[in-house]
C-alpha cells in the first residue's frame, strides 16, 4: 500500500510538470482532464478549482477554491474574481467533482458557470471550459456544449 501510494504520488508530480510545460487549449484537453481525474479521483467531497492561464494560455496556478459537502460546493463570484486578480489571469478552465455521481452538469452547475462567464468577461478573463470528475469520466461543458 505504502509503494502504491508512492507510485501514485509520483505519477502526479509528472502529470503536475506536463500540465504546467503545455500550452493548453480547450482542442487538447486530455492532458487536463487527464490531471484532473488523478487530482480527484480520491475526493470524498466536492471540490471547485481553477487553473488559471495566461495570454497564451500556459499555466499559471492550480487552485482549490472551495470545499464542499458530499453532494454540493458553495461557489462565491467574488472569490473567483479575485483569485482571477490575484493571479493576474487572462483565460481559466474550471473544475469540480461528483463523488457520488456521474459527471453529468446540474441545472446549477450550468447557470453557475454561465454566471460567472459573463462576470470574469467584464475583467478580460476567458472562461475555456469547466470540467466535471466523477469516478473515472469527465464531462467538459464545452464539449457538452452546456457552455
Amino acid at each position: 500500500m505504502k509503494l502504491e501510494k508512492i507510485l501514485i504520488d509520483l505519477a502526479f508530480a509528472i502529470l503536475t510538470k506536463r500540465l504546467k510545460a503545455a500550452t493548453i487549449s480547450v482542442s487538447s484537453s486530455e492532458l487536463v482532464e487527464s490531471y484532473l481525474l488523478h487530482k480527484l479521483i480520491a475526493e470524498e467531497r466536492e471540490v471547485f478549482g481553477a487553473l488559471w492561464l495566461d495570454m497564451k494560455l500556459r499555466l499559471i496556478a492550480i487552485e482549490d477554491i472551495a470545499m464542499g459537502t458530499v453532494n454540493q460546493v458553495c461557489i462565491y463570484p467574488r472569490e473567483i474574481v479575485k483569485s482571477a486578480l490575484r493571479h493576474n489571469a487572462s483565460a481559466v478552465i474550471f473544475y469540480h467533482n461528483h463523488p457520488t455521481g456521474e459527471p453529468v452538469p446540474s441545472e446549477t452547475d450550468k447557470l453557475m458557470t454561465r454566471s460567472v462567464k459573463r462576470l470574469l468577461h467584464a475583467i478580460d478573463v476567458n472562461l475555456l471550459d469547466h470540467i466535471i470528475v466523477s469516478g473515472t469520466k469527465t464531462r467538459s461543458l464545452v464539449k457538452g456544449g452546456e457552455l
